[in-house]
């Protein structure tokens, strides 16, 4: 009994969190990871069979299939965020597990497309489970190991992802594409009942309500303007409907904006944003969305064969493990990274050089990856490492920038800013490919003006996330390493 008090003071703080790896953390961490593994099979899982869903249901929107969880992942974050804060993270976090789980059973059962999208919708609300766990972490840790946790919990389910893809390759030849969905809905269920079993509840909360106009305003405005750059693609910019949709969108988010952000408890408070989590917001928003749209075009490149004569592809014997497998060790590697880095100098610069691997992963690919197997995967490999470092960093900046009560909040946020940078690049993408296709053979595929073009694109919004990047560091400097060090407080830059 006194070894296991001793262990227990050397191992917590005064205010009760873990400040070292014990066995207890460690469970914590595996339940977690357990969590994200989930939301893996929700966003990442789908893109294995794009193809397949894209037969099954006699549809073109490919980036609607891939991309419309992360849509509704972006309407879901505010809220659920402020929920958590208000009302427990562990309780919010099991909850939104279910909903993805019955998401995962509808599309399972899916007979038409719009049927599926209203699966992959409750399956959206997976994605706030990732910055959850992430918000748990911050209740559980002291601020310095915190940012190590957090690096191996967003990127610890990338250890899954090294294998998921050679067991998805077989077992969809087998079963079909319901397979991955079977796997999503069994993942979720397990993940809830571990969560609700072991997780233990929130020690921190925020009195308040939860502001549900607004957070409906929000996300149908976000809604409505990621649904335009969608339609617009196939019913024209300039058509009625699309134009509809989008003015209704921008009419909800000027309401938002002008009306609902400024009541005493919004949804979100962008009064509470800084100069620096601003800038933060903006390498993810960017930086993810070229990522997404990149592993999204991976999954079109491994359906197509050199031999074929289009100027691209890079299908042959295990390429889709290749791509997908190997790789996720990078996503593992880069959060691990990042975290330990972010301890000493602070999460900014590990952020940065997330940024500076995409665009240089990218122009490679542009220049000689399209056709090439091992290059390809050199890329992908790169762009993994961009992955687990963004994300980890983007959430650790958030928590050192955000006070205790408001971590769910405002990781939150940097989970709207990842879901919008995500899907508005895969519908972007989406309308590159589609309006430079080209007819072979009487069939209608890709060509390779448009596969160039996508990943120039990409290569471009990297470019870009490098301008704030370059601001936030600058921003950071010396704030960082105190950030990092500060048991429960808030750095205001």
């Amino acid at each position: 009994m006194q070894d296991e008090t001793s262990g227990a003071a050397a191992d917590e703080s005064s205010d009760g969190t873990h400040s070292s790896w014990t066995r207890r953390v460690i469970g914590y961490v595996a339940i977690l990871i357990l969590v994200n593994v989930m939301v893996d099979t929700v966003l990442a899982a789908p893109t294995f069979v794009l193809p397949e869903l894209k037969d099954a249901f006699h549809t073109d929107q490919l980036a609607w299939i891939d991309s419309s969880a992360m849509l509704a992942g972006a309407m879901w974050a505010p809220l659920l965020g402020k929920s958590a804060d208000i009302h427990g993270k562990r309780r919010v976090l099991v909850t939104a597990l279910l909903v993805a789980g019955i998401g995962g059973v509808v599309c399972l059962l899916a007979p038409n497309i719009g049927v599926f999208v209203l699966g992959r919708a409750l399956q959206g609300s997976a994605v706030a489970a990732m910055f959850l766990s992430v918000a748990i972490i911050r209740d559980l840790c002291t601020s310095r190991f915190a940012m190590v946790v957090t690096g191996v919990v967003t990127s610890g389910s990338a250890v899954f992802g090294i294998v998921s893809p050679f067991v998805l390759e077989g077992a969809t030849a087998v079963f079909g594409w319901r397979f991955v969905f079977v796997v999503s809905a069994a993942f979720a269920a397990v993940a809830a009942f571990c969560v609700r079993r072991v997780i233990p509840n929130s020690r921190i909360r925020t009195p308040g309500t939860v502001d549900l106009r607004g957070g409906l305003a929000l996300g149908g405005g976000l809604a409505g303007v990621l649904v335009y750059i969608s339609l617009g693609q196939e019913l024209g910019w300039a058509g009625a409907v699309p134009l509809a949709i989008l003015t209704g969108g921008v009419a909800l988010l000027l309401v938002w904006f002008f009306v609902l952000s400024r009541i005493p408890e919004p949804v979100i408070d962008l009064r509470g944003i800084s100069l620096a989590l601003g800038l933060g917001l903006l390498v993810v928003v960017t930086g993810t969305g070229a990522y997404r749209s990149m592993l999204s075009l991976f999954s079109l490149l491994v359906d197509v064969s050199p031999d074929e004569g289009l100027g691209y592809g890079i299908a042959g014997p295990g390429a889709l493990g290749l791509m997908f497998g190997i790789p996720s060790i990078g996503i593992m590697l880069g959060g691990v990274v990042a975290g330990t880095i972010a301890t000493r100098l602070g999460p900014a610069w590990p952020l940065g050089a997330g940024v500076a691997l995409g665009t240089t992963a990218s122009l490679v690919m542009l220049s000689a990856g399209t056709a090439s197997l091992p290059v390809a995967v050199v890329c992908s490999f790169m762009l993994s490492l961009t992955a687990g470092s963004l994300v980890t960093s983007g959430f650790n900046l958030a928590s050192v920038l955000a006070p205790p009560e408001r971590q769910a909040s405002v990781s939150g946020i940097v989970m709207v800013m990842v879901a919008i940078g995500s899907v508005t690049m895969s519908f972007i993408g989406s309308a590159i490919l589609g309006a430079t296709n080209t007819v072979v053979d009487g069939e209608t595929v890709n060509s390779s003006t448009g596969i160039h073009a996508y990943i120039a694109v990409a290569a471009g919004v990297f470019a870009l996330a490098a301008v704030p990047t370059g601001f936030l560091i600058h921003r950071m400097r010396g704030h960082g390493t105190r950030a990092a060090h500060k048991p429960r407080g808030v750095v205001r830059t």
